[in-house]
């Protein structure tokens, strides 16, 4: 997600902005107002002066208006005048810039003073940074005075320039402004993901995670503890690691049959790095991969979960790509563009590892630790039972069969019979006891009368007892 990266060529843009200055170089000079308040502002020519311009990401929109408010609130009691840009719709579809405000006012392409445009972005939980969409900010006082543009298109640009007596100061401030939008970014330590419109325009998308306890994750003894020292171990002891010239960059496959908890384990780990910024990558946001892995490497320390990365090897281009490249490569060579220094996890889950170690194989250090989340054994099942039990009256003879009955069933298998139970249960009577029999039927609706579709959903490798043909 380099910086300036469009959805519309910049070809058209760079055609269309070269036909608007022959067309003012051509027409009778008439002075422009914004030639005006500049010249009142700097007390010279405008024309004269600098300009320092640089294009952002339109998703970096919250945290350059984030940027230039604290510029201002910190500008000693400088007095700072907003003024809105109009122009003809199309003009303003491709963005303004500063010269072009200092057109001749009988140009067709002339701009004028108006209101100022301002946008609402959502953030988290209800939260909307309030943006200027298109304004011109006149820095005054003792200090060298500034003027700052900014302009956001329709098309997915957004660009700031700033003008100023020295070339110097307006570098200064493009510097200032963009250590701030990294240092206190508003997406910085939340959970996100990406999103394209129909229009390709990119948008950023704020969630939740589930709040797990320890106890709900159901592992083989030792192996909650192997995946932990691998990521919360590695974030505990990042800078001895550093100091010791070891590489903080490091990915881990959590791979299995579906429904054994490789998911619930990457959401639990997410949430115990609090001070990580976590991006989720799922379903069409994997054409999204180089834009986010930017972002990941903007926010680090960062964790990016990637849920049935097997899609991603299967899939062979990413949308609108122009080549044939691999979505899988593509992560591969984003994996392996990050500075050994860089603090950025890369967590994947797979029910399908054999569509991955060929690519794996050859790219070896991108994935430095895959770990097998298995069925679960009898201990664990024994514990699933009463982990999903919870909150049922369990009066059943003996737990033990059910418990040997299930061998080769997940736990969102037994986690969907106990719910499965309970409604049987429910139908027969006021309170939720759960007795033999509402599981043995539980069982029967699901192995015999699911069929194998419902099997494979939950991920159940047995019968248990019964025939679903």
């Amino acid at each position: 997600m380099a910086e300036g990266s469009g959805i519309f060529g910049e070809d058209f843009a760079g055609a269309f902005k070269q036909f608007l200055d022959q067309a003012n170089a051509v027409a009778p000079s008439k002075e422009a107002p914004f030639t005006k308040r500049l010249r009142s502002h700097f007390g010279a020519d405008p024309s004269t002066l600098p300009i320092i311009g640089q294009d952002f990401d339109i998703t970096r929109h919250p945290d350059l208006q984030m940027a230039i408010d604290t510029f201002l609130e910190h500008g000693d009691g400088r007095p700072v005048e907003v003024v809105g840009i109009t122009a003809p719709q199309f003009q303003m579809d491709f963005g303004v810039g500063i010269s072009q405000l200092l057109a001749p006012a009988n140009t067709p392409m002339a701009l004028s003073e108006g209101p100022v445009e301002h946008l609402d972005i959502p953030l988290e939980e209800g939260e909307v940074a309030t943006c200027v969409q298109r304004g011109l900010f006149l820095v005054g006082g003792e200090a060298e005075k500034l003027a700052l543009l900014v302009s956001r298109t329709r098309h997915g640009g957004l660009r700031l320039e700033v003008m100023a007596p020295a070339r110097e100061a307006a570098e200064k401030l493009l510097a200032e402004l963009r250590t701030t939008m990294r240092n206190r970014s508003l997406y910085r330590g939340r959970v996100l993901s990406l999103s394209q419109s129909s229009m390709g325009q990119l948008s950023v998308n704020f969630h939740q995670l589930p709040a797990i306890d320890r106890g709900q994750i159901v592992l083989p003894e030792g192996l909650l503890d192997r995946v932990e020292r691998h990521t919360i171990g590695f974030s505990r002891h990042a800078e001895k690691l550093l100091a010791a010239g070891r590489h903080l960059k490091r990915g881990m496959l959590l791979h299995g049959p579906p429904g054994t908890g490789k998911t619930l384990t990457a959401m639990y780990l997410a949430s115990l790095m609090s001070d990580r910024t976590v991006m989720l990558l799922k379903g069409r946001g994997f054409g999204l991969i180089e834009h986010s892995c930017a972002m990941a490497r903007m926010l680090a320390p960062s964790i990016v979960i990637l849920e049935d990365v097997d899609l991603v090897a299967e899939e062979r281009t990413r949308p609108g790509a122009s080549g044939c490249t691999p979505l899988l490569f593509e992560l591969l060579n984003e994996m392996d563009g990050l500075a050994e220094d860089m603090d950025v996890i890369f967590l994947l889950t797979t029910n399908r590892p054999d569509l991955l170690e060929p690519a794996l194989a050859a790219r070896p250090g991108r994935v430095d630790q895959a770990i097998e989340i298995p069925l679960p054994d009898e201990g664990c099942r024994r514990r699933l039972f009463e982990l999903y039990g919870e909150g049922l009256e369990l009066q059943l003879d003996d737990m033990e069969p059910f418990i040997r009955r299930t061998e080769g069933a997940s736990g969102a298998f037994i986690r969907e019979l106990l719910r499965k139970s309970a409604v049987i249960a429910a139908d027969e009577s006021d309170g939720l006891v759960v007795t033999d029999k509402h599981l043995s039927d539980a069982i029967r609706e699901l192995i015999v009368e699911g069929g194998d579709l419902t099997k494979s959903l939950l991920g159940a490798r047995t019968t248990m007892g019964f025939s679903s043909g």
